[in-house]
């Protein structure tokens, strides 16, 4: 006998007994009315207040409400942004995705999403939009920040542990399905992108977290191959649901993430995000004139109730308490993955010893300098932007870490000033890099004003101008747009040569979410960090690993080229491109030209080898290889084994596993790394299936793309 469902909790209790969600979706939504079934299908809050909520208090300071019916006890997506950390409140500030990338660890990012995941539950969200694993192409691209790195089975890897994280407290959903990787023109440009590429090397990561159980997938703004991502039936509906199965529920990018209500309903496009907007507009008269259907409202407010229920079944935990918000124990963790990410580029000797790690007791005046030393600088402020309660700085960390040295901060751009307090100093760390002004989530005016937006904006309710509101509310958001530039300001560059050059001890930390053009000065110095948007404890963190209390061992995520020829091409304001296979590491090495520092390069406090690798198949899709990992220093350390393969049909190497792993100094240990074959596979449009090729492929158990140490072996597929 069926349970008798008149309200969502009698519905929850259901499919906790056995009901499958689906069919308690069913039988709740046939209990509500008209109206409610639309609303399901988009935000609760009207447009222009919502708006002027956004301008006056700021963007997503509470959850964004989508589909609520209190009538019935519907909750609705709770919406809540990220991903370096939720935008509510005033939480705590992880290091971007990309510094997180760096750590090569998807158990410390699923620890991560843990706690992100609940301190949106405890602020009254259910619904965490911040999985964003799309591919940058290009470093250029502004919100590179915002995802994991240049290669596909990393994105997918860390994309699904944030997932596993942030679902044991609330639904996750990732962004931009797909191809979105441009931010100036993310509006109005149309990528164009063959179908075995768009399956082997955009989509992979997405299948992965679909694999994983994401809850819900966020359209992107721009088009692809000619059709807006928001209103794609084969993205949305015949990948998505037909090639993948996913049972989620698919919503919208905010405002302009759509261009027509019942085009987009029709193409699987089940909410609309963040307001009443498009739909509230013009759905009842697209259904009366026949654009699309009631049975197309049912369909979507169907998967978004089954959504819900099939999380909250599965979920019986209660609510965190507010105080778990920027604890101490997430702020630790922020400083743990924040240290776990600098990676440790140049080490040269200085006095026959490595310039790094500092000894504390050989510094008695310490200069740290440049303007971004001592700037809360933790990305950009779109609506990625954490609204942390506290910023540890470099400047403020390494004061932390020496309390008797003297530590003297030189802010100023001027390379003779700097390099005149460096001299009278016993070594030297400059900050250089980018802010939010550089690079990030970027809107303007202007591309508010055209007519094809300004046609989006529901009718005015007070006879404000609709550009004006929307372009003011937009705005206000952040504006950094697409790099301007690959390499440091010319005075920055100018600075780091002066420094070095007035005192040996020289370290340069890089403040970036992308590769950066060094060639004119890194050899000109003995230590090179990648440092990032590093989070609220940034500054403990970078002292951490400067200091030698925490060992090197973060990795590029992305490969960094010695020149901007050796990208691919990249147009901000573009309205159309083309995206191929080539890009990053796999472009360096097609083309035969060496990287400056290569994918999965960083170097450790203690050195490694690897030796006696054995491989063999585990499943249709995955093999495994075991590897010993020993630690030939004098230190504990900890290395990232990554495996790259080739196969005869495609000579370029492709990374197909990687595991991290901490040694002992002088000691040994044995491990396995789990591989994919699916980076190897190639997409055959005729039957939508993937092939994986025959034959032996060679493998290169290594420490970065190109090791020359590599040890090898060979897996034969049958």
């Amino acid at each position: 006998m069926s349970p008798v469902i008149t309200s969502y909790p009698e519905a929850v209790a259901a499919v906790r007994a056995g009901t499958p969600a689906p069919d308690a979706a069913r039988t709740l939504y046939d209990l509500l009315t008209d109206d409610e079934r639309l609303g399901l299908l988009d935000g609760d809050q009207e447009f222009w207040p919502g708006m002027a909520e956004m301008m006056q208090v700021g963007y997503n300071t509470r959850p964004l409400v989508h589909g609520e019916v209190p009538r019935l006890g519907i909750p609705g997506l709770r919406f809540s942004d990220g991903p370096r950390g939720v935008v509510m409140g005033r939480s705590t500030a992880f290091p971007v995705s990309m510094a997180r990338g760096a750590t090569w660890d998807p158990e410390l990012e699923e620890r991560v999403g843990a706690a992100i995941g609940a301190e949106v539950a405890a602020q009254d969200g259910n619904f965490f939009a911040g999985v964003c694993i799309n591919l940058p192409r290009h470093p250029a691209w502004g919100r590179a920040q915002e995802t994991y790195g240049e290669d596909p089975l990393l994105l997918g890897e860390l994309g699904a542990a944030l997932t596993r994280g942030v679902r044991r407290h609330v639904m996750a959903c990732a962004k931009h399905y797909a191809l979105n990787s441009m931010e100036n023109a993310r509006f109005t440009v149309d990528v164009t992108c063959a179908q075995d590429v768009l399956h082997e090397v955009y989509l992979p990561h997405f299948r992965r977290v679909v694999e994983e159980g994401v809850d819900g997938i966020m359209s992107a703004y721009n088009s692809v191959n000619g059709e807006w991502a928001g209103q794609h039936p084969e993205l949305l509906t015949d990948v998505l649901r037909g090639d993948w199965g996913f049972e989620g529920v698919t919503v919208s990018d905010f405002i302009f993430g759509l261009r027509d209500a019942a085009a987009s309903l029709e193409a699987g496009l089940d909410v609309e995000e963040p307001f009443r907007q498009q739909r509230a507009q013009h759905l009842p008269r697209q259904i009366a004139d026949g654009a699309t259907s009631w049975d197309a409202v049912r369909r979507s407010g169907e998967r978004v109730i089954a959504t819900q229920l099939r999380f909250d079944a599965e979920h019986d935990a209660p609510r965190p308490p507010l105080d778990v918000v920027a604890s101490p124990e997430h702020r630790a963790l922020a400083r743990e993955a924040a240290a776990r990410a600098v990676v440790l580029l140049r080490n040269e000797p200085v006095d026959g010893v490595p310039v790094l790690p500092f000894a504390p007791g050989s510094l008695r005046r310490l200069a740290v300098v440049g303007r971004l030393a001592d700037l809360p600088n933790t990305g950009d402020h779109g609506s990625s932007d954490v609204r942390a309660p506290e910023v540890v700085t470099a400047l403020a960390g390494l004061r932390a870490a020496l309390p008797v040295t003297e530590v003297v901060h030189v802010p100023e751009d001027d390379p003779r000033t700097a390099a005149a307090v460096a001299a009278t100093c016993d070594a030297a760390v400059v900050v250089v890099g980018y802010t939010a002004d550089d690079e990030g989530e970027f809107t303007d005016a202007s591309a508010m004003a055209r007519p094809e937006i300004t046609a989006l904006y529901p009718p005015l309710l007070d006879g404000t101008a609709a550009t004006h509101v929307a372009a003011a509310g937009e705005s206000s958001l952040g504006a950094g747009g697409d790099r301007e530039r690959l390499t440091l300001r010319p005075v920055d560059e100018e600075i780091v040569r002066a420094v070095a050059a007035a005192t040996p001890r020289t370290v340069v930390a890089v403040v970036a979410a992308g590769a950066v053009l060094t060639e004119s000065w890194r050899h000109h110095v003995p230590g090179l960090v990648m440092s990032w948007y590093a989070g609220m404890e940034g500054g403990h963190a970078l002292a951490d690993v400067l200091l030698g209390r925490v060992d090197a061992a973060g990795r590029l995520p992305f490969s960094m080229p010695t020149s901007q020829d050796h990208l691919p091409p990249f147009d901000r304001d573009a309205t159309a491109v083309t995206y191929d296979a080539w890009h990053g590491q796999r472009l360096l090495d097609r083309d035969g030209v060496p990287a400056a520092y290569p994918l999965g390069f960083g170097l450790s406090y203690t050195t490694f080898a690897l030796g006696d690798p054995v491989a063999r198949r585990t499943g249709v899709e995955s093999a495994q290889v075991d590897v010993t990992v020993t630690n030939t220093g004098a230190r504990d350390g900890r290395h990232v084994v990554q495996v790259y393969a080739t196969h005869a049909g495609d000579p370029v190497r492709a990374l197909v596993g990687f595991v991290a792993v901490e040694v002992p100094a002088g000691g040994a240990r044995r491990v396995t790394v789990p591989l994919s074959l699916r980076p190897l596979q190639r997409w055959d449009a005729a039957t939508r299936t993937f092939t994986t090729p025959a034959g032996d492929v060679h493998l290169e158990v290594a420490a970065h793309a190109g090791d020359p140490d590599a040890t090898t072996t060979t897996l034969t597929l049958a």
